[in-house]
């Protein structure tokens, strides 16, 4: 009797766990895993339906599948069921669960992910391993990074700063305030590595006088924001990684979004109705909150970002409702995702007086996000 109500629950949970997470990841066994495996690329998930870690990770996983999964991609995101495949997870020397294997093209015994389990890292892993010669990284569809931080020189500031936008730091390499900011400035190129509308890049003066000279820098280090090969502005506020990523944000949006805040006159601290983990709270107080929780390499949020602008516009002159967004890459917001709940991107919560009573998981049209707010503030607040 009990072994049948395990087996039971057991199939239950695994047909669950099947239906949850089916939908883009491809699930192999013993008839076709070694074929398959030497095709293409692989990053598989070595699984059991009844763990729990597994059942977490299931809709990361997922994503990272329909981000990768498509036909002329060089890359495949699967998964294998021990319970059901027992020989293909012994041969992988899978001992427990969830185990996460790279697969190269032709290689058999692959390299374990050792890393926090979620979408940033997952997609560093992989571009690391494809890194690790192999020049046909360029060809795999995942979030690549466009830039990092940019080493300036005589040879190529001409040719890369002339088109685009650039925030660029003119150094010294003996200037104290210089060597103090050069790991923010590092940090800052790192979160902006996915950002293809902005390039983070340095120029030492000592060795490239006149390029400095030219833009007048007669301190160190300046910071420059420079469009289309002419400097745009100087800033001059404070040097912390948080303070630099909201100036960047600020210029990006420069054009439309500044506009915008003047004419509205009650923006949410921050660009462009942006809340961190200081201000989150204080932020969520009044009212309704619609809040997008993303990160900036994320093709879904990119997507979304212009709608969500034009959300933000419709709901600004109605009291009682902010619609605003928390870049979770940002050291000062990711214990706010975690506490948050944040487990993939975007994730869209609405919060009345400070608590969350909804996650929304429809369509990310302008309509349907608008009529999803309008029906929770109620008729006697329309």
């Amino acid at each position: 009797m009990h072994i049948r109500l395990f087996l039971w629950i057991f199939s239950i949970i695994s047909t669950t766990f099947a239906h949850e997470d089916d939908v883009h990841t491809i699930k192999y066994n013993a008839d076709n895993f070694s074929e398959e495996v030497g095709k293409k690329h692989h990053f598989i998930m070595f699984y059991a339906p009844w763990c729990g870690h597994c059942q977490r990770l299931a809709p990361t996983w997922e994503q990272l599948a329909e981000m990768l999964n498509e036909e002329d991609s060089d890359i495949k995101i699967a998964k294998v069921d021990c319970t059901a495949e027992s020989k293909v997870c012994s041969d992988q020397d899978v001992t427990g669960y969830p185990t996460l294997k790279f697969f190269k093209v032709g290689d058999n015994e692959g390299v374990k992910f050792r890393g926090t389990r979620d979408l940033p890292s997952l997609t560093t892993f992989i571009n690391e391993q494809l890194r690790e010669g192999d020049e046909e990284i360029n060809e795999v569809n995942i979030p690549q990074p466009v830039s990092g931080l940019i080493e300036l020189t005589e040879d190529n500031f001409d040719k890369h700063t002339e088109t685009g936008k650039h925030f660029i730091k003119f150094y010294a390499p003996w200037c104290g305030h210089c060597q103090k900011l050069a790991p923010t400035w590092e940090q800052l190129a790192k979160t902006l590595e996915f950002e293809t509308d902005v390039s983070i890049g340095k120029l030492d003066c000592t060795q490239f006088r006149s390029i400095c000279n030219s833009f007048e820098v007669k301190g160190y280090p300046t910071l420059l924001w420079i469009e289309n090969g002419k400097k745009v502005d100087k800033y001059q506020g404070d040097r912390s990684h948080d303070d630099l990523k909201q100036y960047v944000n600020k210029m990006l949006g420069s054009n439309k979004e500044s506009q915008e805040e003047g004419d509205r006159g009650t923006e949410t601290s921050g660009p462009v109705g942006e809340l961190t983990g200081d201000n989150f709270k204080e932020g969520i107080q009044g009212g309704l909150t619609f809040v997008k929780f993303y990160a900036p390499w994320c093709g879904h949020c990119k997507r979304l970002s212009p709608t969500w602008d034009s959300l933000r516009e419709k709901f600004s002159t109605k009291a009682g409702v902010d619609i605003v967004k928390v870049d979770c890459t940002l050291d000062v917001n990711k214990q706010l995702c975690n506490d948050e709940e944040v487990e993939g991107f975007p994730s869209i919560f609405l919060y009345k007086s400070g608590e969350k009573i909804s996650e929304y998981s429809g369509s990310r049209s302008l309509d349907d996000l608008y009529d999803f707010v309008v029906k929770h503030l109620g008729h006697d607040e329309l």
